[in-house]
């Protein structure tokens, strides 16, 4: 009760110094006072909830109000920021070359599921490539990013043009290990499939070696991952005390409106893409719903599909879907199928560009966007991996990472709601994929469509 008490209590100090500090005419000390009060009333709030969420967003509020009232001491905490890129960093190469070839070696049956292993695929693509062009569209329509340009760094954007033969060429890797350590997203992705397929083609006696190494890379990299967010806080709030100092609080509106361009896109997508695809494939969307209500809502809560996946495959199968489909459907489509993480990627990826001040022509975003399409598959499973596929795919097109903190700050409520999609669509994919392949049992309780 007293923990309560005391939560309650620190919410509404903090609330209420806001509300303050915006109406009421005070001297400088006195509103300066205030504010760190608020501050000091989320820290003890961050305190009780022992949240890594709550603790990032609470270090946004602190480096906000440190770049604003002493902006020299918060310009001088890039360094921070600094290190914990880094360390995000050295995770993109390991993390996608694992889970990419784990994903495609340990799919070796898809020759026996034969003609359902090409429809998932082909379906896969399909709903995601128009995932990655409407949240393409949306940043250029909304602007987000304009106007909320980053200070001037002393490193120099490489923003030369290049020709269709030198883009064709950069795709391919001549030394592995000359990408990785150039940070070649790309390189590393063409070779981790080829890798992958070459495995899935050898014996089960000798690829069980290698894959079980993989796997056990995976599993090491998320790990190593959930190690490197415990400096998030840290991170975040170095990012936005080093932004707010160096170029004042307007950059927070610019967030404001990416959180807003994300959500309205993804609600373009499911009743553009997803709605009528459900209606195409006659699935009852009453049933439908009612059947991805409680996998959606653990994802959007707790912003991991892994989390939900247990709960969708249970769905499904009530649902009428054979478990031979959702067994191979589902896990497959936590590779190749994430609607909502795509969309993010196309549009934060812009919206980096457009913080920074760079115009990317049409065939530069197309090719940023097929980079996309492969360097978004196969990390469902890792927390914030979208923000390390982000860091390294921008890297690698020649744009600043110092945009990419700015979405730390918000990056939980846009991971709920890319999350959540993810779920969602393969739930429908599943669906869809029984449908075609006869395999939707039950079918005295589906109905028409509602």
């Amino acid at each position: 009760m007293k923990k309560t008490s005391l939560l309650i209590a620190a919410i509404l100090y903090a609330l209420a110094s806001v509300v303050w500090v915006a109406h009421a005419p005070m001297p400088q000390v006195a509103m300066l006072a205030l504010r760190w009060g608020a501050v000091s009333a989320l820290t003890v709030y961050a305190i009780a909830r022992r949240s890594l969420t709550t603790w990032i967003l609470v270090a946004i509020v602190a480096g906000a109000e440190l770049g604003h009232d002493f902006p020299a001491t918060a310009v001088s905490l890039r360094i921070i920021s600094t290190i914990f890129l880094r360390l995000i960093k050295t995770i993109i190469a390991p993390l996608l070359f694992a889970t990419l070839v784990s994903g495609i070696a340990s799919h070796a049956d898809l020759k026996k599921v034969g003609r359902m292993g090409l429809k998932a695929i082909i379906y896969f693509e399909v709903v995601t490539t128009f995932a990655l062009f409407i949240g393409l569209a949306a940043i250029n329509i909304s602007k987000a990013g304009v106007g909320a340009h980053l200070p001037a760094s002393g490193e120099q954007l490489a923003t030369a043009k290049l020709t269709f033969t030198d883009a064709l060429l950069h795709v391919f890797p001549e030394n592995i290990a000359k990408s990785v350590a150039e940070g070649q997203v790309l390189q590393v992705v063409v070779f981790a499939v080829i890798f992958g397929i070459a495995l899935a083609t050898v014996s089960d006696k000798k690829r069980a070696p290698i894959l079980a190494f993989v796997e056990s890379l995976t599993e090491t990299m998320f790990k190593f991952t959930n190690i490197v967010m415990l400096a998030a806080p840290l991170g975040a709030g170095a990012a936005i005390a080093y932004t707010v100092g160096s170029t004042g609080l307007g950059v927070l509106v610019s967030l404001a409106r990416l959180l807003a361009t994300l959500y309205i896109a993804l609600i373009v997508f499911v009743v553009g893409v997803l709605l009528p695809i459900a209606l195409v494939a006659r699935v009852p969307l009453r049933k439908f719903i009612r059947a991805v209500a409680e996998p959606f809502s653990i994802a959007f809560a707790t912003s991991s599909s892994e989390a939900a996946l247990p709960r969708a495959m249970e769905a499904m199968e009530g649902f009428g879907v054979s478990r031979q489909v959702v067994a191979f459907v589902m896990p497959t489509g936590y590779s190749f199928n994430l609607d909502g993480s795509t969309l993010y990627l196309s549009l934060a990826s812009i919206f980096v560009a457009q913080v920074a001040g760079i115009h990317l022509p049409l065939s530069q975003q197309l090719l940023l966007m097929f980079t996309l399409m492969l360097t978004s598959k196969g990390v469902a499973g890792v927390s914030r991996a979208s923000l390390i596929i982000l860091l390294g795919t921008v890297g690698s097109f020649g744009l600043p990472t110092e945009p990419v903190f700015l979405l730390l700050g918000i990056d939980q409520l846009l991971d709920m709601g890319r999350t959540s999609i993810n779920v969602l669509g393969n739930c429908l994919a599943t669906v869809v994929i029984a449908r075609w392949e006869g395999e939707l049992v039950g079918k005295q309780g589906l109905g028409a469509s509602g």
